[in-house]
């Protein structure tokens, strides 16, 4: 019987690091039924979510719980028996915290697994041993390298179809990793698994015994994280100025945000963007409590010793460090909405707490992810397409490169009609090992701005 308090339980939950990672892979490779399996087996399945899927499993004729239930939430997912959104499921082992995102395996659902795999640190990326490397593997690759995830696991799936044949692992594994490479994935790790009978998941198979490595939950209870975020360039998006003006505080000027990356320290110089002024750091307020060092990811407010406009939308940075605005930025983007994005097209452009207008000023080419070739000027950009664009913005902003920032890298095209999110866009370069890129396009003409 365990002597630990429900407080000592949860500092020591707190201590543990945090990992986010998101699963992808075509539909029927078992990826509902692995993501079942982790949480079933690392017993974060509630008693009552256990005793609905057996109810619902039941009620299909199925002799044994249908694991996937426990991710397949939706009505339309269990009555099709696919994965159509991102479900996001939280829960802990011992030694680490997860947010896993498991996101869709169609194709015209790709727009889905960016969303999931934006913030991740890793992704699962399932293959069913019977069909191997396909276009829809390849595609997940591709999107896995876009976004910048450091770690990817692929999953060879159904192992016990292929009666555990080793040889058949090992030409999978052999196939996406080269792929992957090529793509600049930087890290790989290939598990075979039997998501249905649970080998190598969370205990290793006795019908493996010539693979030695981890089972997937212990890779991802020990994969490194970095949240290195805090090593970073410093940014600090400015949510909201504090002015009380009150008979306690008459004077207090304080510029609340969450610290997009890196770290401010008291005394620190530092500049506001767009409009470059500069002044030094008088203070941090922490949850209502000075500090001398502020780092990523906290909500701080900021006191300088200058009485500057600052207002929502700007970003304050080291002044050593401080990244170059530009009215003009090119980056690739997928696109997310139902209607097209095309050259001249009006939107908004929202990067951080700051959204300005702007214009699609070019599209020099569609990505298609199949073999990464580039289609030249395609004219617009439609569901999940994924595309290089140029956007003519208003005003000018602070953007750094996704490669070094994926959150002060990325932003979003905006319908200015009706608000809908358009695209979402990562600056700079598409890949670590960027493809050939296409022909520039001469410039459009008439530019209002």
């Amino acid at each position: 019987m365990s002597t630990t308090t429900p407080a000592e339980e949860l500092a020591g939950l707190s201590a543990t690091t945090l990992l986010r990672f998101a699963t992808a892979g075509s539909v029927d490779d078992g990826k509902s039924t692995l993501v079942g399996r982790l949480l079933h087996d690392s017993k974060s399945v509630l008693a009552d979510q256990l005793e609905a899927v057996e109810h619902a499993s039941r009620s299909r004729g199925a002799a044994e719980p249908d694991l996937a239930l426990l991710t397949d939430g939706l009505r339309a997912e269990r009555e099709q028996g696919i994965t159509i959104d991102v479900a996001y499921r939280y829960f802990a082992t011992p030694r680490r915290r997860f947010i896993l995102a498991d996101t869709p395996g169609h194709v015209q659902y790709t727009r889905n697994m960016v969303t999931g795999a934006s913030t991740a640190d890793l992704a699962v990326v399932l293959v069913d041993a019977r069909n191997g490397v396909i276009e829809q593997t390849r595609r997940h690759a591709a999107v896995a390298a876009l976004l910048r995830v450091p770690h990817v696991v692929l999953a060879v799936n159904k192992m016990d179809l292929v009666d555990y044949e080793e040889s058949v692992f090992a030409k999978i594994a052999e196939d996406f990793t080269a792929y992957a490479s090529d793509l600049g994935v930087p890290e790989i790790t290939a598990i075979p698994i039997s998501a249905l009978a649970g080998d190598n998941v969370v205990e290793p198979s006795a019908n493996m015994d010539w693979y030695g490595g981890p089972t997937v939950l212990e890779h991802l209870e020990t994969v490194p994280v970095s949240h290195d975020l805090a090593s970073c360039h410093a940014r600090l998006p400015v949510q909201v100025v504090i002015r009380p003006q009150t008979a306690e505080h008459p004077d207090y000027r304080g510029y609340a945000g969450q610290i997009a990356a890196g770290t401010f320290r008291v005394g620190e110089s530092v500049t506001v963007l767009p409009s470059g002024r500069t002044s030094k750091i008088a203070g941090i307020d922490l949850l209502g409590k000075p500090v001398d060092v502020a780092w990523t990811p906290q909500s701080v407010t900021l006191l300088l010793e200058d009485d500057i406009d600052i207002s929502r939308g700007d970003l304050i940075v080291p002044t050593h460090d401080a990244p170059a605005t530009s009215q003009d930025v090119e980056a690739t983007v997928c696109h997310v909405a139902d209607t097209p994005l095309t050259v001249g097209q009006r939107v908004l452009l929202k990067h951080t707490t700051r959204t300005v207008k702007a214009i699609v000023k070019e599209i020099p080419s569609r990505l298609t992810l199949d073999d990464l070739s580039q289609h030249p000027e395609p004219g617009q950009l439609v569901a999940n397409d994924i595309g290089r664009v140029k956007v003519r913005i208003a005003e000018p902003i602070a953007l750094d490169s996704y490669a070094a920032s994926r959150r002060t890298g990325s932003f979003l095209l905006i319908d200015p009609s009706d608000g809908t999110t358009l695209a979402a866009g990562m600056a700079g370069e598409a890949f670590a090992a960027e493809p050939e890129p296409a022909a520039a396009a001469a410039d459009d003409e008439g530019w209002d701005f």
